[in-house]
């Protein structure tokens, strides 16, 4: 497999798994090496465990770290801290990706970011649609349901508390819907976390400017 071969099938699709390399006719011990060879060439970045993403100038097109959160790692979608900032739930701007998946819960580091990857049952894994930015589409959780992701997962550490809550120094709450939150919180049977909504829901109509 040549790098020429590779730019005219990946190019326009510049985040790819190694298994899709099986188009060509190379041994797959043949196409691992030359993999760490054009990574070590800085002509591709490994992301994770057989995500590879070619480099600039060589890509027709940038990938944004929210594409690759979504792709590295299926099922799965963006959340938590990184989603709360994307909405303006919380004063600070999120520089790495956080999200919610179904399967064993990972972090990697990728392109001078780090990507969390948090367990959640299946029956709690909803309440995310599509959204479009800059051209990018990509999976996040609504700001209801990143905000109940985030308690879910301080819960399940012992965090949670009405001083962990105010930590987070909410803002914009007029843009969360009280009928979601407990919609989606309904969803968890964990002993608690009843009380623990109660609790966000107070503090958010309490806060709610106006």
């Amino acid at each position: 497999m040549k790098w020429e071969n590779l730019l005219k099938e990946f190019s326009d699709r510049p985040l790819f798994h190694s298994s899709m390399l099986r188009i060509f006719d190379d041994a797959p011990v043949h196409t691992e090496v030359q993999l760490s060879r054009w990574s070590r060439a800085g002509k591709l970045c490994r992301i994770c465990r057989g995500w590879y993403l070619i480099e600039e100038p060589y890509r027709a097109w940038d990938v944004s770290e929210a594409v690759i959160a979504n792709t590295v790692v299926q099922p799965s979608y963006l959340s938590l801290e990184w989603a709360l900032g994307f909405y303006g739930v919380i004063p600070e701007a999120v520089f790495n990706p956080t999200s919610i998946t179904t399967v064993r819960g990972v972090e990697f580091t990728a392109k001078d970011r780090r990507y969390f990857y948090h367990h959640v049952q299946p029956a709690f894994f909803t309440g995310y649609e599509k959204v479009e930015r800059g051209g990018d589409v990509f999976i996040i959780a609504g700001p209801e349901k990143a905000l109940l992701d985030k308690m879910y997962i301080a819960m399940r550490i012992g965090q949670f508390s009405t001083d962990w809550l105010k930590g987070l120094r909410l803002q914009n709450l007029n843009i969360l819907d009280e009928d979601k939150l407990r919609g989606w919180a309904a969803l968890v049977s964990k002993p608690g976390f009843a009380a623990a909504v109660d609790a966000a829901a107070a503090y958010i109509r309490e806060n709610r400017e106006g």
